[in-house]
């Protein structure tokens, strides 16, 4: 192992990343993190906590970044793979700790302290860790039930002292006073601060916080501890900013981008063949080039013309430039609560659905159609297929969607229009791992939750932004099966894997896909059961009926990088509430699912790092 040419290489990603949260500092002037919606609060002044834990955070990633550098010095020599192997599984280590930097320094909240649950329990926010339960039911009064809940629903903001009548007040005053547990959690109005409202403390993010919400960026899953996203004293606009610019970096692959940028010839084709997920990267030095740079130009491209139309569709550059991120890495940070479903414009949810699905194709196809070449595009058996599930599965959920009456309710709309409307944007947004919302899907029939929980192990093309196990892998799977069944009557017929007409001469090949199913489904198996084991039942709030469920829905979403999932997590909530050791598995988990997995799993076994 050349250690230090490795150290060399994460320097310079170090070095990267850091130039990269510069871009994320002018939005602390409120004149440019200004958004168009007036039903949120703006920030008023200059918001100095997020910018000065940018710039310390910048500090800390560039000292590091040429610590490293001085380590590997001016060594060159031939990156192999298992070096190349090191610096992608290293890489995203390093980029997970650099990038939840800013989110830890600068205070950002991440959930109220108190919850309500299922059947109007109040929980309220300890600070034990791993296996110890996070929150601890209060045992309460009806009356005192009532008024507490009354402060919590009202979010961020709290609620005026005029806006709860005496007895609630007093109330709640004398929880206060007492100092219990939910009486500390509870901020009352004080002449001496000027405080004139009733809040809920919150909870400040911890570094666990923090580096879930950096992977979940880098990674383009699009998981979030924050509960609340449109209070800039929660979480300052820049900070969003850079949220959004995790998924800027993760999309294309930060080894990608580092490739584009650095070259480094041979070495570049050893990384790119191990941050690039598909069964197979192969091709020469010159080649693997050239396709970061198409791949780079693309990506770059799309990303910019969607800013554009968003903005020309009535939103502040600050919104336009922030969803575009998400959209183009199919990550899904929003910078509102309610997803994409904050804007209820059609015209919006069109935009950012068609550059979903361009974003789930593969970028060498594109690169084709913009060269007049569409042939490429119709004959491609990946991309046909794609488009197929697609279709398939939107008239499935838009059917039965329509049948059992979910959308019904939903003002005036016909239910078979809003079927349509929100079928099919949620279907292209879980198929292509984006994870955006414009509808609440878990309240959707069982089966329209089925289809999509089944979605979520699919994803996007090989060589698009898409995370999941990708579609190519699946029809490869298919034709592997039909034809180890035609051998069980047929032994001696001998026919090879063909796709799209074309025999593939990869040997290796067959095994290589069944063995990667067969991690993928330990892997999801043993993390089922570990979240299963160590989440206490208090994580539901009174709901641990759904446990099972919804523990196996937040590691296919973390895995296959989704986002939100069903129950718990589903896309009105959040993963916030989970005890950190949960956490740090559904960070690793998000890793795995972003990179290769082979990359991720060889950095625990101490014969890799043993000279050859």
């Amino acid at each position: 192992m050349n250690y230090r040419l490795v150290c060399r290489l994460l320097g310079l990603n170090a070095l990267l990343i850091s130039v990269t949260m510069l871009f994320s500092l002018p939005w602390a002037d409120p004149t440019w993190g200004i958004r168009l919606a007036t039903d949120i609060p703006q920030a008023l002044s200059f918001e100095s906590n997020g910018f000065h834990a940018l710039v310390k955070s910048i500090l800390i990633s560039a000292a590091l970044g040429l610590l490293l550098l001085g380590v590997g010095g001016r060594i060159s020599g031939t990156l192999y793979q298992k070096e190349a192997m090191a610096v992608v599984g290293l890489s995203w280590l390093l980029a997970t700790v650099l990038g939840a930097l800013p989110f830890y320094l600068c205070g950002t909240y991440r959930s109220p302290a108190v919850r309500i649950g299922q059947l109007g329990e109040i929980f309220v926010h300890n600070d034990s860790l791993f296996m110890t339960s996070q929150w601890t039911k209060c045992d309460l009064s009806d009356e005192q039930r009532a008024a507490i809940k009354q402060i919590v629903d009202a979010g961020s903001a709290g609620l005026k002292s005029d806006k709860l009548s005496q007895v609630t007040r007093s109330i709640v005053n004398a929880l206060s006073a007492e100092g219990s547990d939910v009486g500390r959690l509870l901020v009352v109005p004080d002449e001496l601060t000027n405080q004139d409202r009733y809040v809920v403390r919150w909870v400040p993010m911890s570094f666990i916080d923090a580096m879930f919400e950096s992977q979940s960026g880098f990674s383009t899953t699009g998981a979030t501890v924050i509960s609340e996203l449109e209070d800039p004293a929660r979480v300052p606009h820049c900070i969003l900013f850079w949220r959004s610019s995790t998924h800027f970096l993760g999309g294309l692959g930060i080894i990608v981008l580092f490739v584009v940028i650095l070259g480094h010839g041979s070495a570049g084709k050893a990384l790119m063949r191990n941050e690039v997920p598909g069964p197979s990267q192969e091709g020469s030095q010159a080649r693997m080039q050239h396709t970061a740079w198409v791949f780079a130009g693309l990506y770059f491209g799309l990303t910019a013309l969607l800013a554009l139309l968003l903005k020309l569709a009535g939103l502040s550059w600050f919104d336009a430039i922030c969803h575009s991120f998400g959209t183009m890495a199919t990550g899904g940070f929003s910078t509102y609560n309610a997803s994409i479903g904050h804007f209820d414009s059609q015209l919006i949810e069109t935009i950012v659905m068609v550059f979903m699905l361009l974003a789930g194709m593969n970028f060498t196809l594109l690169y084709f159609l913009l060269r007049g070449i569409p042939s490429k595009l119709l004959d491609d058996t990946e991309w046909r297929t794609y488009v197929g599930v697609i279709a398939c599965a939107t008239l499935l959920v838009v059917a039965f969607g329509f049948w059992a009456g979910d959308f019904t309710n939903v003002a005036g709309e016909n239910s078979f229009v809003a079927s349509t409307r929100y079928g099919l944007f949620q279907v292209v947004s879980i198929m292509t791992t984006t994870g955006y919302g414009t509808h609440d899907f878990d309240s959707w029939n069982n089966l329209g939750r089925c289809l999509l929980f089944l979605l979520m192990f699919v994803g996007g093309c090989t060589g698009s932004t898409g995370g999941g196990i990708k579609v190519i892998r699946w029809v490869l799977l298919g034709k592997i099966l039909g034809l180890e069944l035609e051998r069980a009557y047929h032994p001696r017929v001998i026919r090879p894997l063909r796709i799209g007409g074309k025999a593939i001469d990869d040997g290796d090949l067959r095994v290589n896909i069944l063995v990667y199913f067969a991690v993928v489904g330990v892997i999801f198996i043993l993390s089922w059961v570990i979240v299963v084991g160590i989440e206490p039942d208090s994580t539901w709030a009174g709901g641990q009926q759904h446990k099972l469920v919804d523990s196996a829905s937040a590691v296919a979403a973390t895995l296959n990088n989704i986002g939100p999932g069903l129950g718990t997590v589903g896309p009105t909530q959040n993963y916030g509430h989970f005890s950190a050791s949960s956490k740090l598995l559904f960070t690793f988990l998000m890793m795995l699912g972003r990179v290769e997995v082979f990359a991720i799993l060889v950095l625990a076994m101490p014969s890799f790092w043993r000279a050859r």
